[in-house]
């Protein structure tokens, strides 16, 4: 369902700071800031594990918040700088992984295919993951049993949704279809299908107790939805006439392969592997 706009406030510029508050060195700012935010969310984790150990013995509508921050050795009121609820607390890297995903999608290469962008930022959401296997399977276990845990992990999927469906959109190849009231629509529905395939072989992975190469099985599955959508959502930064990034012919035993220097690797392997499928 769409969700009203938030009012963003503008940064203020160098200018509008004041001069006397302004640090004369740069990096040192940036250099703090990086401290600051690394410090925050390994105290978010801590309470995120304090949450979960919790949940686990007491169960989640037995625990308190006072329990929590006591558990994690801080105040009642630090616990509230870090999250508004104790549902919240048992996600503590959505926002942080949120903002990387997005960071993929602006640093995209210009000839990239939208599709495979949006498929290499929702692979931040499972490296989150992955990156804490036992962690990541009791956290699942958690939310099937708690149904208030289950609402907030669906809210947390709905804001990738929402971020690939605006990219998505905003990349629409006008060259391979008529600009009209669907192109919302095919947007939203290629965004919810990379989703999708990736939350399908996330609960796979998470079933099976974390274990197994679950990139190579989500790269199976995203090879699957860009056979579905890869002619409907196209380059769109990149013109019809350019021709593909990559393509790739077989001559006897020889094969040749010529791609632009900014190629995407994924589409220079799928132009190799679908000539080698023609010998």
């Amino acid at each position: 369902m769409p969700q009203p706009a938030k009012a963003v406030r503008t940064p203020r510029t160098a200018e509008e700071v004041p001069r006397e508050t302004r640090d004369p060195h740069p990096e040192t700012e940036s250099a703090g800031s990086r401290r600051a935010a690394a410090q925050r969310l390994t105290m978010r984790r801590k309470l995120a594990a304090a949450a979960m150990e919790l949940f686990a013995t007491k169960g989640y509508e037995a625990t308190t918040v006072d329990e929590i921050a006591a558990a994690a050795g801080v105040a009642r009121r630090t616990f509230f700088r870090h999250f508004r609820s104790k549902e919240e607390a048992i996600f503590p890297d959505h926002d942080d992984t949120l903002v990387r995903a997005a960071g993929v999608l602006d640093a995209a290469p210009p000839h990239e295919n939208p599709l495979d962008t949006v498929c290499r930022g929702i692979k931040e959401v499972m490296r989150m993951y992955a990156a804490s296997p036992a962690v990541s399977v009791e956290r699942y276990r958690l939310t099937r049993e708690v149904p208030a845990l289950r609402e907030r992990e669906i809210a947390s999927v709905a804001r990738y949704e929402r971020l690939f469906t605006r990219y998505l959109l905003g990349h629409f190849d006008e060259s391979a279809h008529h600009v009209g009231d669907d192109d919302p629509l095919l947007a939203e529905v290629a965004a919810s299908a990379v989703v999708t395939a990736h939350n399908h072989v996330l609960r796979r992975w998470l079933r099976g107790g974390g274990q197994g190469d679950v990139e190579t099985q989500l790269d199976h599955a995203f090879a699957i939805v860009r056979e579905t959508f890869g002619t409907g959502i196209g380059a769109g930064r990149a013109r019809a006439e350019d021709g593909p990034a990559a393509s790739a012919r077989a001559e006897g035993e020889v094969l040749v392969t010529v791609a632009r220097t900014d190629a995407p690797l994924d589409e220079v392997m799928r132009a190799i592997e679908k000539a080698l499928k023609k010998k």
